[in-house]
């Protein structure tokens, strides 16, 4: 898939708020500062379509990108951020669990988890209310640049044992050099295709 056309519908915190259910959506979740916005951008070859910042939590409500009039990208608030005010952080779950179970035509989920780090209960209990929607999901190691080969190895093994998953299911990707767009790109453009899971 080849994007020509990406720009910002609206972001929203409720669900009357969310854009008519007329396009596919993909849904990109993950912890504060895992790189959400960055990697859309990426995605999108559009360096400022999505809002980034040096602080972590810059996204706080649920945001929709129009792609190529054929599709939403969507970029969901990031959970952890220490210094976001207690309500805040806590409003964060209960909104992207609204946005899971509400029955919009999400065809993937990208779980995007920092390669540096150890998955949580949060990585966790996204793919189990994922998983209990029926939504495939994808998980997305970022920031994959800061290690040497040989370090990425190890801690995609941990991440891969930590969430019970195939270490070669694993997407790694960069947003700094572009590493994993053309593969993320190519489920996207599968998935738009049909909502069932390409075999």
């Amino acid at each position: 898939m080849k994007i020509t056309d990406a720009i910002f519908v609206k972001g929203s915190t409720k669900l009357r708020d969310f854009p008519a259910k007329k396009l596919p959506e993909f849904a990109f979740f993950g912890r504060s500062n895992v790189g959400k916005s960055s990697l859309i951008n990426m995605l999108a070859g559009k360096k400022g379509l999505v809002k980034t910042g040096k602080t972590p939590g810059v996204t706080r409500t649920i945001n929709f990108f129009r792609i190529n009039s054929a599709c939403y990208f969507v970029d969901l608030p990031g959970l952890g951020f220490a210094k976001a005010p207690t309500e805040v952080n806590a409003s964060f779950f209960p909104m992207i669990k609204n946005y899971i179970t509400c029955g919009r035509d999400i065809r993937i989920a990208f779980l995007l988890v920092d390669c540096r780090r150890t998955p949580s209960e949060f990585e966790e209990e996204i793919i189990a209310m994922l998983s209990k929607q029926r939504i495939p999901t994808a998980l997305v190691a970022t920031k994959c640049d800061k290690l040497v080969k040989s370090k990425l190895a190890i801690h995609l093994s941990q991440i891969a044992q930590v969430l019970d998953v195939d270490k070669r299911d694993i997407f790694t990707t960069s947003a700094k050099s572009g590493a994993g767009k053309k593969e993320l790109l190519g489920i996207v453009g599968r998935y738009l295709q049909s909502p069932l899971q390409p075999a």
